[in-house]
């Protein structure tokens, strides 16, 4: 699968789970726990596979300024759920903190697939987005298997780098 394409797919798939969430009754904590789970799961992996295949992938001097934002829009993403990891669904701020970091999720997707992948399909060939979609899928696979948000209090500290 195409790199663009995979993240493009991937970006949905949590956009679905927002809504989900979204759409729960204020008390079905187990719920709204599971949910947050599997949200945090994909972002944890998907900006994992994103700062160690696609950004270094994508780095050139008219996109070094787009990436290094969208880092550091993933180490606040990463720092909301570090929050939310700490936390109970049934938490009072817990649903505020959820909102907040779907929206700052949401303006990340709409900048990167507005002017990152723009720029990232000029800069690829055909066979170098292929390429790398493949190592890509198969690293999210792997990080999957074995919880991924569990590591994202230990990223932060700073951005990765670019």
């Amino acid at each position: 699968m195409n790199a663009l394409d995979l993240l493009k797919q991937q970006h949905d798939e949590v956009k679905k789970l927002f809504k989900q969430y979204g759409k729960l009754a204020d008390h079905a904590d187990e719920k709204r726990q599971e949910l947050f789970e599997a949200i945090a799961d994909r972002l944890s992996a998907h900006a994992s596979i994103e700062e160690q295949y696609f950004y270094p992938a994508a780095k050139a001097e008219d996109t070094e300024d787009l990436l290094r934002e969208a880092t550091e829009e993933h180490l606040s993403a990463k720092r909301i759920m570090a929050d939310l990891l700490d936390m109970e669904a049934s938490d009072e701020e817990f649903d505020a903190k959820m909102q907040v970091l779907q929206e700052q999720i949401e303006h990340h997707v709409e900048e990167e697939e507005g002017d990152l992948f723009k720029k990232v399909r000029k800069l690829l060939s055909k066979e170098q987005l292929e390429d790398l979609g493949v190592q890509m899928q198969q690293e999210f696979e792997e990080l999957m298997e074995n919880e991924p948000r569990a590591q994202v209090s230990a990223q932060t500290d700073h951005a990765a780098p670019i």
